[in-house]
């Protein structure tokens, strides 16, 4: 997460976003978010990925960027956020951040893409495939996901593949392979809410519902007057500085 109401940061120099990125050798991360300014909204999120592109939405980076935003004192505790798939609204409630999405697009039930297994499609600010499997810890999510991630049914732009399964208690336990990170991510926020709005529209699951990520922590989707919102933790770990050039 970086503070750059100041529109500091060097967006084009993929080679820096890269060595941020990099667990071994740089800060460690799946994603660089920016936090800016905005004159549509209170504030502006723009989502690089670890390999430097920039992609539209992230749920869970959204967010956090309201936590972060209600941290530095520039935002009320309710806002808009301004992305490049629309403009979202949060509310901040301690270290729980509720996010009301940007409408699901694109919905196709029974993708034939070559899988034995049912395979759903949504866009929820980023396109999403859902895997439906009745294991998801068996599944050999670096094969798997990266084959439908590239799958020529989503070419050029490619998706994000989940694997997905309800359990017997009405939940849903989901794994993501992230397009752009190009691995398994712990939680995808619009991972977790694709896969909450195909099983709630096959009927598999009633809204509110909790979505059981890799990380061990739960996201919850719900829907209400015709409204997605995305509710989970969004906890701060650490802060410093990095420098680029004669910056910090």
């Amino acid at each position: 997460m970086v503070d750059d109401r100041g529109l500091t940061f060097p967006v084009d120099d993929s080679h820096f976003i890269r060595r941020i990125a990099a667990r071994s050798t740089g800060i460690g991360c799946d994603g660089v978010i920016l936090l800016q300014p905005s004159e549509t909204a209170d504030v502006r999120m723009r989502f690089m990925n670890p390999d430097g592109s920039e992609v539209d939405m992230c749920g869970n980076g959204a967010r956090c960027i309201a936590q972060l935003a209600f941290s530095l004192g520039c935002v009320p505790a309710r806002m808009t956020i301004e992305t490049q798939a629309g403009q979202v609204h949060a509310v901040v409630s301690g270290d729980d951040v509720c996010l009301e999405l940007t409408p699901p697009s694109d919905l196709e039930l029974d993708l034939d893409l070559g899988l034995d297994a049912t395979s759903d499609f949504v866009n929820t600010g980023v396109p999403h495939v859902v895997v439906w499997v009745d294991d998801v810890q068996a599944v050999d999510l670096i094969k798997l996901g990266r084959a439908t991630r590239h799958h020529v049914r989503f070419a050029p732009q490619g998706t994000n593949a989940n694997f997905a399964k309800v359990e017997p208690d009405g939940t849903l336990t989901v794994r993501t392979y992230e397009r752009g990170v190009e691995a398994e991510t712990l939680a995808c926020g619009t991972g977790a809410t694709a896969a909450a709005l195909v099983a709630a529209r096959r009927g598999w699951v009633a809204l509110p519902v909790a979505v059981h990520c890799a990380s061990g922590c739960d996201l919850v989707i719900d829907s209400k007057a015709g409204k997605t919102t995305l509710s989970g933790n969004a906890v701060k770990v650490f802060d410093g500085e990095i420098e680029y050039g004669n910056r910090l």
